[in-house]
């Protein structure tokens, strides 16, 4: 972790904490609701600087996960319910019509969603995007062990996922994990297949959620390993290996699976050297290797073929930033079939504070950071929009209950609804960066 790093991050956390809870509190000023703190961070015991300007306490708090206002009259997080024994003054927020009340809270969230539809707009008409089309992968994808067990074969071409059309592999590799199905062109018939969740288990196991499947690329020597049936056989770098004993092999992961057939038996390469086509016998060691590395170059070549580079006028650009934002938002969303799976045990894979804070790049990287934020953005506003007592949805919840029946929820169940919901909040946050603290000593990160 470096101190560029922590830097970033705690930029992106201040801009969408001050932001959300301007979102809660101009629209309490505006009803003339009385807010007793703005804090940027928590302060537990201390805070780092604070000062009372009018009726507010402005101040900013020590522990830099979060950050609130407190509102009069309110059942929030710190469970200060000695005012609520008194009756209820005009400045309170439980004196305040229900409508008023549901805008307040969902003020933060809507300040999070519009923030992040204007940054993914700025970055849509500035920078463009680039990404790599699934359609100009004319020989298909390689698929690894666990992309195998998906579903996936050697050469499919990706069409769609779960009946939408996928266009670029950055998202299709994400997307996928969280399907349902899959269809791809395979044999030159389209094939739709269910996504088997062990697989999508194997690949978060593996750490490898980027990398399951990728553009096939054509065998080229790149080094060679010294005392290896490679060296003996007289293969150099530059060599394109392109069939075993007959056998026509034109991509990387064709080799492995024909080398196994012929473990320690000798074999006849066709190879190209110089554009000239040559036959070499060779020794297969007893796992099935010649001892050689491939050329990444040709690999980075492959897949540069499909790379698009796309401009937007500012017309196309506000429309795609909303389009980034809810594909942004949908995604959150469906993660959570995969945090509460038992067979992916994707709660393994949540990172907390440490883990983000690793994410930044240790160099300054505007783009990067304007697009974390967005996205960010768009996690705290799903998040907060959760049903849970403690968080906005929660508070919206009762609110609605009360619109809807025309009666408020007794105060009782409010206080009792927000202690299940901190207890459950802490027990989250444990989980979180105990998952952090097992991944940072176990060297995972």
């Amino acid at each position: 972790m470096t101190l560029i790093q922590l830097f970033q991050f705690i930029l992106s956390i201040s801009i969408l904490v001050i932001l959300h809870e301007l979102g809660h509190f101009i629209p309490a000023k505006l009803f003339k609701t009385k807010v007793e703190k703005f804090y940027l961070f928590f302060d537990p015991w201390f805070s780092i600087a604070k000062k009372k300007i009018g009726e507010t306490e402005y101040g900013i708090g020590w522990l830099p996960f979060g950050g609130y206002v407190k509102i009069a009259g309110m059942v929030d997080e710190s469970m200060d319910t000695e005012q609520l024994n008194k009756p209820p003054e005009p400045w309170e927020f439980r004196s305040k019509p229900a409508w008023q009340r549901l805008i307040i809270m969902l003020g933060g969230v809507t300040v999070n969603f519009f923030l992040a539809w204007a940054i993914y707009s700025c970055l849509s008409y500035f920078k463009g995007e680039i990404y790599h089309d699934n359609a100009k992968f004319e020989s298909g994808v390689a698929v690894s062990a666990a992309g195998k067990k998906m579903g996936l074969q050697d050469g499919d071409k990706i069409l769609k996922i779960d009946g939408k059309p996928a266009e670029r592999l950055e998202t299709s590799t994400v997307n996928m994990l969280f399907a349902t199905e899959a269809t791809v062109l395979r044999n030159g018939k389209e094939v739709t297949f269910p996504i088997n969740e062990d697989g999508v288990a194997e690949v978060l196991a593996e750490n490898e959620a980027k990398a399951y499947f990728s553009p096939r690329f054509p065998v080229v020597i790149d080094s060679i390993t010294p005392r290896s049936p490679a060296t003996d056989a007289g293969l150099q770098r530059g060599d394109k290996i392109t069939g075993i004993n007959g056998q026509p092999v034109r991509y990387f992961d064709e080799l492995g699976n024909v080398l196994s057939e012929y473990k320690n038996k000798e074999v006849v390469l066709d190879i190209v050297r110089n554009n000239t086509p040559e036959k070499v016998n060779a020794l297969v060691n007893g796992k099935g290797k010649l001892g050689f590395s491939t050329d990444l170059k040709v690999a980075q070549a492959e897949l540069e073929k499909t790379r698009v580079v796309r401009k937007y006028t500012l017309a196309e650009a506000i429309p795609r930033g909303l389009e980034r934002t809810v594909d942004v938002l949908t995604m959150q969303i469906k993660q959570f079939k995969i945090i509460f799976n038992t067979k992916t045990e994707g709660y393994k894979k949540v990172s907390g504070p440490i883990g983000i804070i690793k994410m930044m790049p240790e160099t300054v990287n505007w783009e990067f950071f304007w697009s974390f934020t967005a996205m960010f953005s768009v996690w705290l506003a799903f998040l907060n929009l959760i049903p849970i007592p403690g968080l906005d949805g929660g508070h919206v919840v009762f609110t609605l209950w009360e619109m809807i029946t025309g009666k408020p929820v007794p105060q009782k169940v409010l206080e009792n609804a927000q202690m299940v919901g901190v207890i459950f909040l802490l027990g989250l946050m444990v989980l979180i960066f105990g998952n952090d603290i097992v991944k940072w000593i176990t060297g995972k990160f």
